[in-house]
């Protein structure tokens, strides 16, 4: 078997002996046209950040937050379309959008690393200038949480102020959650989902039904009958434990940032984190295992 990384003896006719001139020329004037700059908008991102303190590691809690709040952006259109394909079976088109959002939540789970390089002494000094501000208060966040079926109308409050952004964080919790388009789309295929997992008012927290879990278990003891709604079940797991991932990560860089002192909007910084690492979001995915 050739070795792709053996030498080549010198002169070989396999080995350019100069190399080459660049294929294309590339462009130097884009008076006329629409440059990279032009196309991402950077002037405008790279100019959104804008420290209110004289602390040296503000631009990494900006930046931070920033880019998490776009590739939230990219999960939200991620999500939305994924509901849209499932509710019209196009379940393939629904697979790759789901990997992009596991994926995405790796990429935010990885960012905590970044953050957690700022030490306590360093967050301290940035902290006044925050005031009340805070990660709990995004509604790209809540609507990603509700999108995912954790819904909670109290969670409106940090929005009220806003009312564009409150209209459409009310539209997602009342909007069914992706496990509810999962559930309609099982009940379609003939399985034994209960009425009252298909019809209820979607603005009210999910809760877990044994017929429902009965339901997963057809299609986790027959795989090659139901191969696409298994699929659909592991990633809808996937999706899970990279949401659990993140919100872990998000825990400890708190603690290891503030302690157990309280958050900036009010929270219970990390008693409080420490309870939204229960919330399960897809539960009859997880529990049918033990069943298994």
């Amino acid at each position: 078997m050739n070795c792709p990384f053996a030498s080549t003896p010198k002169g070989s006719a396999d080995v350019p002996t100069q190399p080459g001139p660049l294929p294309d020329k590339p462009t130097m004037d884009f008076s006329q046209d629409m440059a990279y700059g032009d196309y991402l908008q950077l002037g405008a991102i790279l100019g959104a950040q804008q420290p209110l303190s004289p602390a040296h590691d503000e631009m990494l809690f900006i930046v931070q937050h920033q880019t998490s709040e776009l590739w939230m952006k990219l999960m939200l259109h991620e999500l939305a379309a994924a509901m849209q394909c499932i509710q019209s079976d196009r379940l393939g088109m629904a697979f790759k959008m789901l990997a992009r959002v596991s994926t995405i939540m790796a990429q935010l789970v990885h960012a905590w690393d970044v953050l957690a390089t700022m030490t306590p002494p360093e967050y301290t000094a940035i902290r006044p200038f925050l005031a009340a501000s805070s990660g709990f208060q995004s509604h790209q966040y809540r609507c990603i949480e509700f999108a995912m079926g954790n819904k909670q109308a109290a969670m409106l409050g940090p929005h009220a102020h806003q009312p564009d952004v409150l209209r459409t964080v009310q539209q997602a919790l009342h909007a069914p959650s992706l496990y509810d388009h999962a559930l309609g789309l099982l009940a379609r295929r003939g399985l034994p989902v209960p009425a009252s997992h298909l019809a209820r008012d979607w603005s009210q927290a999910y809760v877990a039904s044994a017929a429902v879990e009965a339901a997963w278990l057809q299609v986790y003891r027959d795989p090659e009958t139901h191969w696409d709604l298994y699929q659909l079940g592991e990633e809808l797991t996937d999706l899970e434990d990279a949401f659990r991932l993140w919100r872990f990560r998000h825990l400890t860089t708190v603690e290891r940032v503030i302690g157990f002192k309280r958050g900036t909007g009010g929270t219970g910084g990390v008693t409080y984190l420490r309870r939204m690492l229960d919330v399960v979001l897809f539960p009859e995915i997880w529990s049918l295992r033990t069943h298994l």
